[in-house]
């Protein structure tokens, strides 16, 4: 019986001892017919070329600046489409994985041909006994992807639907050929949402997305996202706004047809107000400024201009 061809693509910016533990977990994996794409994303602290000499076996690619999420894994999916791999995995860095959670997503793909894509149940680092994701849901009236689960306590006997709506991009194992059929991640989200619009596409071309909440991993939250200082600003980049508000605009905007354009504008006058009074109350002027301009920026995204990343190149 043939065993499924997987390559893994895991992505590092200046986070060595994540991207490391993630390997180590993956060292562990039982699942032995898989290949690591390693992409270092722009890092300046060294850690890439460090994890390529601990790692010989791995494939090094190295970008010189950052190319965000989907500008890096669009590079690796560019190389692996090139191979006779079966499917692609894109884990975080941030993830530590149990020995069988790969072999037991493979096994799911294989089970259901019509199946785009698949994850794993992933649970929160430290608190290994609390969801993260277990899947999402829709709200289409007022544009929101809603995230199955999260902060529940885990429990074996707890009974988690097998499909999803959308998938999370933390760890999303994919067919490779519904990738060279509805092309790669949209490069001009850059990070956050391109998951929710990857889940799009699939799910209109008919498949479906599933979970499988056998498989465990776990996250470390944030992991490439959190500032490590004690600010005013707090502990989430304020970057990291800036793409939340400018990308969830521009997922509505290219799903006009998949979401309520009325419900859809209320809600984001409604969050957009509320981040920037609270920012204002807070002090936090750096990503009030950040909120506005990820409103503003949108006017440099242009849904209908052709990208060689959003097909096989």
């Amino acid at each position: 019986m043939k065993v499924p061809r997987i390559a893994i693509i895991i992505i590092n910016w200046n986070t060595y001892q994540l991207t490391f533990n993630c390997l180590k977990s993956l060292e562990a994996c039982n699942y032995k017919n898989k290949t690591i794409f390693f992409v270092d994303n722009g890092s300046n602290d060294g850690s890439g070329d460090k994890i390529a000499l601990e790692f010989p076996e791995i494939n090094y690619i190295k970008n010189e600046k950052n190319e965000g999420f989907t500008g890096a894994n669009n590079k690796a999916l560019n190389i692996i489409l090139k191979q006779s791999f079966d499917y692609v995995l894109l884990l975080n860095n941030d993830t530590e994985v149990e020995p069988d959670f790969l072999s037991l997503l493979a096994a799911s793909m294989e089970s259901d041909k019509n199946l785009a894509a698949t994850q794993p149940l992933i649970l929160d680092f430290p608190n290994k006994n609390t969801i993260w994701n277990a899947g999402g849901s829709f709200n289409t009236f007022f544009g929101l992807s809603k995230t199955r689960y999260k902060g529940l306590i885990y429990k074996p006997k707890l009974k988690i639907d097998t499909f999803t709506e959308w998938i999370s991009g933390c760890c999303i194992l994919v067919n490779i050929g519904v990738v060279k059929e509805v092309g790669l991640l949209d490069n001009r989200f850059f990070a956050y949402f391109e998951d929710v619009d990857w889940s799009i596409r699939m799910t209109n071309q008919g498949y479906k997305l599933g979970v499988v909440p056998k498989s465990i991993i776990y996250h470390h939250t944030s992991g490439s996202t959190k500032k490590n200082n004690t600010s005013n600003e707090g502990n989430l980049s304020p970057y990291a706004h800036y793409l939340n508000v400018r990308n969830h605009i521009y997922l509505i905007n290219k799903h006009t047809l998949f979401f309520n354009s009325i419900g859809s504008w209320i809600y984001q006058i409604v969050k957009i107000t509320s981040y920037s009074i609270y920012f204002i109350l807070r002090g936090r002027f750096g990503k009030f400024k950040m909120v506005w301009r990820g409103v503003l920026d949108l006017s440099l995204i242009h849904i209908s201009e052709p990208t060689r990343l959003l097909s096989i190149s």
